[in-house]
């Protein structure tokens, strides 16, 4: 069985996309599956839309997205887990791409990603720099993560000390473990960063994780870029 993970708060307005790609890219390639939604204390209809698609509800109060990821694993049956953020839309190309990966004995991996609707250049540009970064030094982007589920478990999931970042560390303790890839098949993510945030917002964020490592991402305060809503 493939368990399909999807941390969520406030969700309402892409959730159902979301989860439709999923069963629509499932049903394609004939898989066994299942999808969870862990729900970190929605005050939206996040969970009536995803439950009226299907999706198994775990309710959480964490308002942290490594502890989220990790409640929604936790009472996952799979064998192989996928983990695609709610605003996030997969194909049948890229889940197929890392269900082949495992098979073949990857212990885990990422793929790319591109925006969903229009990006200015710049934008556009500083992703498609950041994801060869990603690819050269075969770092996950956590938007979707996949990986098998006794590696997750054996590496300890997801880092509950970082409020963000985390699928970085998490590819990082996983490629001890044996081969970890980054697929060429992409998914597709939501502007919201992008409409919420200023440049200098989302720049300040970005250089505060590149020059202070983990100890800017072990509390929320200053990553309003992850757990701020603004529409």
């Amino acid at each position: 069985m493939i368990s399909f993970v999807i941390p969520a708060y406030n969700e309402a307005d892409f959730i159902g996309p979301t989860l439709r790609a999923i069963r629509d890219s499932a049903a394609q390639l004939a898989l066994d599956h299942e999808v969870i939604v862990a729900d970190d204390a929605s005050t939206d209809r996040t969970s009536a839309i995803a439950e009226a698609l299907g999706a198994r509800i775990v309710r959480c109060s964490n308002r942290q997205i490594a502890a989220t990821r990790n409640a929604g694993a936790a009472v996952s049956k799979g064998e192989y887990l996928i983990f695609v953020d709610a605003d996030t839309t997969v194909n049948t190309a890229v889940v197929g791409g890392a269900i082949r990966a495992l098979d073949a004995g990857a212990v885990g991996g990422g793929a790319d990603v591109r925006w969903e609707g229009r990006a200015a250049l710049h934008w556009r540009l500083s992703v498609a720099m950041l994801f060869r970064f990603f690819r050269i030094t075969r770092y996950a982007a956590g938007s979707f993560f996949f990986c098998r589920r006794d590696v997750f478990e054996a590496v300890g999931g997801f880092d509950e000390t970082l409020y963000a970042a985390e699928e970085i560390w998490l590819s990082i303790a996983m490629k001890k473990r044996g081969r970890f890839v980054i697929l060429k098949e992409h998914v597709h993510t939501s502007t919201r960063k992008l409409d919420d945030h200023s440049s200098w917002e989302i720049f300040r964020t970005a250089f505060s994780i590149l020059l202070r490592g983990p100890r800017a991402v072990r509390k929320r305060k200053g990553l309003e870029l992850w757990y701020e809503q603004r529409t």
